[in-house]
């Protein structure tokens, strides 16, 4: 069977507007070439199409008719919460077109609401529910529709979920990712700017699932088993990408890359004794990490780590990510440094129970870190993860739910603690600019100057994209802020659907709820809770 897998755009606030994000960062989409090359290796044609490619053009008519031109008889789309929307577009236009051309949603959204997205969007012939290599191969197949796990479909006018299917024990069965059919990669594709050293650079995981249960985490594709690619197949991936396509950076997008130690030191003795003259970076979890392993990461060419902190206010890390305490960040930071390594930190702004207090404490905590890194996204619930009801039902916050805004990029959640988005955002851009101005990021950044000549000359490039933005955005603010007030959810998008989850992530999310609900609770930001039920679709 031909098969086209697509990966949809979404937007970062308003359709057809200048998008700063894909000059920083511009990741090709793994997920969707992995898929590629197993339905390729069971003997499937499989064309691929990135709608936030380099070569892309805007729109969703134009975006597809491209998949079009490729004659498929079934169109797999990819899609988070923010671009499922755009996913929808597509198929009905693919579908007013091509009647027969069957289409199959997958990916975190789906796996998370099930059947009721049939019962919305009658374009969606299925659904992908967790991992997708089985039912997609099953589908392209011809295997009776009610004989394939993991696949939402309808029976006449009922839609059926047949259950889930035994998750892929063995990692290393799987191919390598089709990077050759996506086009420009990768030299049109690149990482965020300054987080690398040698170009060119690709994204990689080695592992599926996480042991851990925070309260803001959707883990419904690959709930809670843990796997990993064994050391030698990571390394011979790595070598891969460097003898084929000149790849001499890797960003390890495992959900936590060390939480197998004997995966990683497998790999880093490999990395070390058959050196590949290539960097990479990961993510780890403050407190889980030794300085040992720390220094063979180095060793084995590791130039940055990311970890999870999230809020430096106690009881918002009691609430949100349990386990990780302030003075183990503080030693595992310092350990990095030690080691060599650069350290990145991840936060969240705007989760329940966040006050102006408590983010001031976090921006103040950041600083007192010295990270050579950070990056504080804003608050966006996801319909799988254990917070999911709280914030639906409005006792913690007032819930804008337009999923094309559930990007991490936009306030869609403001908790009581604050008067208005407007609020929430100006505390935001103080925080940024203030990080990124001050004495420790400068010195540093002034210091690895010449380290980030690729990152810039890639500014240089495109600095007649950048200054038209810039001039686009200061010239239209008063417009854009009103496009901003007045931005309508699609017409389509429905509200309020409650996430229909496996029997283990439904007790795992219970108790991450109960834990989170039981965490000390502020009067600060315990204003008068709306009545249960009300979702606040604007504010």
């Amino acid at each position: 069977m031909r098969v086209t897998l697509v990966h949809p755009a979404g937007f970062n606030f308003v359709p057809g507007q200048p998008d700063f994000a894909m000059l920083a960062n511009r990741m090709a989409p793994v997920g969707i070439m992995q898929l590629a090359s197993w339905l390729e290796k069971h003997g499937h044609p499989v064309a691929l199409h990135d709608c936030l490619g380099p070569h892309a053009p805007p729109g969703i008519e134009a975006n597809a008719e491209i998949v079009l031109a490729t004659d498929p008889e079934l169109v797999g789309f990819s899609a988070t919460t923010s671009s499922f929307m755009d996913a929808v577009d597509m198929a009905a236009y693919i579908k007013q077109k091509r009647p027969h051309v069957k289409i199959v949603v997958g990916n975190v959204h789906v796996s998370s609401l099930g059947t009721p997205v049939l019962d919305h969007f009658p374009e969606i012939d299925y659904l992908v529910i967790g991992e997708g290599e089985g039912p997609l191969l099953d589908l392209a197949d011809g295997k009776p529709l009610r004989e394939i796990a993991n696949l939402c479909w309808r029976d006449g006018d009922r839609a059926v979920f047949n259950g889930r299917r035994e998750r892929i024990q063995n990692l290393d069965e799987l191919p390598f990712p089709a990077y050759e059919k996506l086009r420009g990669f990768p030299r049109d594709y690149h990482m965020p700017i300054f987080t690398y050293v040698k170009r060119y650079g690709a994204t990689m995981v080695g592992s599926r699932g996480c042991p851990y249960t925070c309260s803001f985490c959707d883990r419904t594709v690959f709930e809670r088993l843990y796997r990993t690619n064994s050391p030698e197949y990571t390394y011979e991936h790595m070598k891969y990408l460097r003898d084929r396509f000149g790849v001499y950076h890797i960003n390890f997008y495992d959900d936590l890359f060390t939480a197998s130690k004997k995966r990683v030191y497998g790999l880093c003795e490999l990395l070390i004794s058959k050196p590949l003259g290539m960097q990479f970076n990961c993510a780890i979890r403050a407190g889980h990490t030794s300085p040992e392993m720390l220094r063979l990461l180095k060793r084995a060419g590791a130039l940055m780590v990311s970890l999870g902190i999230e809020s430096a206010d106690p009881e918002m890390m009691e609430r949100h990510k349990a386990g990780v305490t302030l003075e183990a960040v503080r030693q595992t930071v310092r350990d990095i440094h030690a080691a060599g390594l650069r350290a990145k930190g991840l936060f969240i702004f705007g989760m329940p129970g966040e006050t102006p207090e408590t983010f001031r404490r976090t921006s103040d905590f950041i600083l007192e870190l010295g990270l050579d890194d950070m990056n504080v996204t804003k608050f966006a619930p996801l319909h799988g993860a254990p917070i999911w009801e709280e914030c639906l039902s409005g006792e913690s916050g007032e819930f804008n739910e337009d999923w094309r805004l559930m990007n991490c990029l936009n306030f869609v959640f403001k908790p009581h603690g604050f008067a208005s988005r407007e609020e929430m955002d100006a505390l935001y851009n103080w925080h940024i600019m203030r990080f990124y101005n001050g004495p420790t990021f400068r010195r540093r950044f002034v210091r690895r100057l010449w380290q980030h000549r690729w990152s810039l000359w890639h500014l240089l490039k495109h600095v007649p994209q950048t200054v038209a933005a810039m001039r686009y955005f200061h010239a239209n603010r008063e417009e854009l802020e009103r496009i901003k007030r007045e931005f309508k959810r699609h017409p389509r998008q429905p509200v309020g659907l409650m996430p229909i989850l496996s029997p283990e992530i439904e007790a795992d999310n219970r108790a991450a709820s109960a834990a989170t609900r039981a965490a000390p609770v502020k009067m600060s930001w315990a204003r008068k809770p709306q009545a249960a039920g009300a979702t606040a679709a604007h504010g």
